[in-house]
């Protein structure tokens, strides 16, 4: 697995993490981390061949515990923290954020409130006027939010 391929797996995490009102802090060492590695030119798998464990935390936002997750990662694919937050929340719902106008608060009430997890529900949803139902969604953004979808499903997700 590569540098990108792991620092996705974290930006995943630490969504993941945000949408289920996470602390702040801890989201956005996952965030740095994976941004660390993103920016890494060394191998990971090279550094942990070297030095193992230890080695990781030398580089900046990299404590122990990431350190630990990306040996586990580098060893099965994933790690448990990961698939025990996938478990909990479909990582499909994710796919919300990618509409203008849907930020990580209303995904959360368009989940927990109309258990809408991927885009195929949420264009049920928005056909079936859903949108009125949800807070502060005047007019103007449901047409914009009507709009953005159109054009993610006419552009391929």
């Amino acid at each position: 697995m590569n540098n990108q391929e792991i620092a996705a797996i974290f930006y995943r995490i630490a969504d993941l993490m945000e949408f289920r009102d996470d602390k702040p802090f801890k989201i956005r060492s996952y965030r740095t981390a994976a941004e660390t590695i993103e920016a890494t030119t060394t191998p990971l798998a090279e550094m942990v061949a070297e030095g193992g464990a230890a080695r990781l935390c030398q580089l900046p936002g990299v404590g122990e515990s990431i350190s630990n997750k990306i040996v586990e990662i580098l060893e099965t694919g994933s790690c448990q923290f990961y698939e025990e937050l996938k478990a909990e929340i479909p990582l499909t719902v994710l796919d919300l954020l990618k509409i203008e106008g849907i930020g990580v608060k209303t995904a959360q009430i368009l989940y927990r409130q109309f258990g809408i997890t991927n885009l195929d529900d949420f264009e049920k949803f928005v056909e079936g006027d859903g949108l009125q139902n949800i807070p502060r969604f005047g007019q103007k953004a449901q047409q914009r939010i009507r709009a953005s979808l159109e054009r993610l499903r006419r552009n391929g997700e």
